[in-house]
């Protein structure tokens, strides 16, 4: 049996709006994507920063172990 980061279940995704920089529409963008295009223009939206599993999985902690998780928090600081 394959481990899958209990992260990845789609109940846990999450969703932000950001407006489009061409033509004002506003987009949704979930936790787990990089960019999308306008429904309206086609233009590509990237979201602010990189998503990463720390920012939005509460099973984070536990996927990469106390000692890194630490360290990585600690970057953000």
């Amino acid at each position: 049996m394959a481990s899958k980061c209990p992260g990845q279940d789609d109940r846990n995704l999450r969703v932000e709006l950001y407006k489009c920089p061409s033509c004002g529409e506003e987009v949704e963008i979930f936790s787990d994507e990089l960019k999308i295009r306008c429904s309206k223009c086609k233009t590509p939206i990237y979201r602010e920063k990189m998503p990463s599993c720390i920012d939005w999985c509460a099973s984070a902690r536990q996927c990469l172990g106390e000692e890194r998780w630490q360290q990585l928090m600690g970057n953000r600081n």
